[in-house]
């Protein structure tokens, strides 16, 4: 079935080059998720001013960041099932349509509760335009070197687009206004929505089966119960009773989930798609690639600022030698996949991510340590981007293309999730490892943080170079 324009080669015959329409394809696709990618971050350096503009309590300053985070993450998988069901490019223009109007409405409120309820519905739309716009271009792109350069590509944008989201937040609240990470989104919105009907067709599948609504409720209430608890566990720590509760219920309803998927005539995530190594194991490894560049930040950012004394701009700006990492890491990815293949990809990128993450650990209190963060903050990047590309390359392959909205689903949804949950896990090593007060004290709680995440990239390792098959590079036989 033609999804882009052109109808999709059959197996073995994809495309060696970009046709025009599908470079346009790509723009739109890249342009959207790279919109999005900004939308996680571009709001966190902005928060004590919106909280001061809009009569925020300290308190309740973070439902800002987290209402936006629990939609984002919850809603993706039942989101990537509805656009298999129902097409992907129809919930694809219709969630961008409702992400240009809640930007439009968080950018003119007023009250705390018009912001909230604009954050909600941003999250809403992320969930829904990430996969839609994911299964788009798998489909659009047959497996293959096109497919994982657009991947690379993808990847790439989506995390130059947090570190600039980070940027450009503190750029326009100090030069115009918050309220310009909002309204930012509006006219990307209409420029897609008025061009993409005219260059994706709608994908329909062949037969309609029911939604699995048990399934449904169960993963999302189940995603939603776990994002909130890591967040708690971020803000009140691991042995609160919000975080432990909320933990302890989402497990129980994503068993829940599984239980009932496993008896449904017509399942939200079929068993035996998730039995499959590249799967299954792909995924694994693209949560912990999520996780642990993204919460690098973190520790980063306090180290800078808190330890180095560097402003919030100063400190923003210098994770842009980070994004250029993740820039050449993800427009590398698909050679080095097609001259290795995809595990060795995510072996080879996860222990150059390792390497470079550890050697953090040699950070001091002076200034001119700042040579060390940049270059391991480079070198780490691009290895964590070939893991992402590798990632989304592995879990979307060997799929048939009616399965692409669930497999990119399954993808999104630990991509949302691996960044919702780093930045608290991160927090709960740094708050727990501190001795004392003053930057010594903060120093040696981040190197503890570092040396977590530099454990994680190598569990990470791992479990892709046991669990995970060959792969053949990309033309050879």
């Amino acid at each position: 079935m033609s999804v882009t324009g052109v109808e999709a080669p059959a197996a073995g015959t994809a495309p060696a080059a970009l046709t025009p329409r599908l470079r346009l394809v790509l723009v739109l696709l890249l342009t959207t998720q790279f919109t999005l990618a900004v939308d996680f971050a571009i709001l966190n350096v902005a928060l004590p001013v919106i909280g001061r503009g809009l009569g925020f309590s300290l308190g309740h300053l973070q439902w800002i960041a987290t209402s936006f985070a629990l939609c984002a993450a919850g809603f993706t998988l039942f989101f990537g099932r509805v656009a298999d069901l129902f097409g992907r490019r129809r919930l694809f223009l219709g969630g961008l349509a409702v992400l240009g109007a809640a930007s439009l409405v968080g950018g003119l409120a007023r009250t705390p509760e018009m912001l909230i309820a604009a954050r909600v519905f941003q999250g809403l739309a992320t969930a829904a335009v990430t996969p839609a716009g994911l299964s788009l271009l798998t489909t659009a792109f047959p497996e293959g070197p096109l497919r994982a350069k657009a991947l690379g590509l993808n990847g790439a944008l989506m995390s130059t687009g947090f570190t600039a989201g980070a940027v450009l937040g503190g750029l326009l609240t100090d030069l115009l206004s918050w309220r310009w990470a909002f309204f930012l989104n509006v006219p990307v919105a209409l420029v897609v929505l008025l061009v993409a009907p005219a260059v994706i067709k709608e994908s329909r599948p062949g037969g309609r089966p029911r939604l699995d609504v048990p399934g449904a409720v169960s993963v999302t209430l189940g995603l939603l119960a776990v994002v909130f608890g890591l967040t708690q566990a971020g803000e009140q720590g691991w042995d609160s009773a919000a975080a432990v509760s909320s933990l302890a219920v989402g497990v129980v309803l994503l068993l829940v989930f599984y239980a009932v998927e496993r008896k449904v005539p017509a399942p939200l995530v079929p068993v035996g798609v998730l039995g499959k190594r590249s799967v299954a194991w792909g995924n694994v490894a693209g949560l912990i690639a999520f996780l642990t560049e993204t919460s690098l930040v973190f520790p980063l950012t306090l180290y800078l600022q808190n330890v180095l004394g560097l402003s919030p701009l100063a400190a923003g700006l210098s994770f842009g030698v980070l994004g250029a990492g993740t820039v050449l890491g993800g427009s590398t990815a698909s050679k080095v996949i097609g001259r290795i293949g995809s595990k060795r990809t995510l072996i080879a990128g996860g222990l150059l991510q390792a390497v470079f993450t550890a050697a953090l650990l040699g950070l001091g209190a002076d200034p001119a340590w700042m040579w060390l963060m940049l270059v391991a903050g480079f070198a780490g990047g691009v290895g964590n981007m070939l893991v992402i590309v590798g990632f989304m390359v592995t879990a979307t392959s060997g799929l048939a293309n009616h399965e692409q909205g669930l497999a990119t689903g399954l993808a999104t949804m630990t991509q949302q999730v691996g960044i919702t949950m780093g930045t608290p896990v991160m927090s709960a090593v740094v708050t727990a490892a501190m001795a004392g007060t003053g930057a010594a004290a903060m120093l040696g709680g981040l190197k503890v943080a570092i040396a977590v995440n530099a454990a994680l990239v190598l569990l990470g390792v791992l479990t892709s170079a046991v669990f995970l098959r060959g792969s053949r590079p990309a033309g050879r036989p």
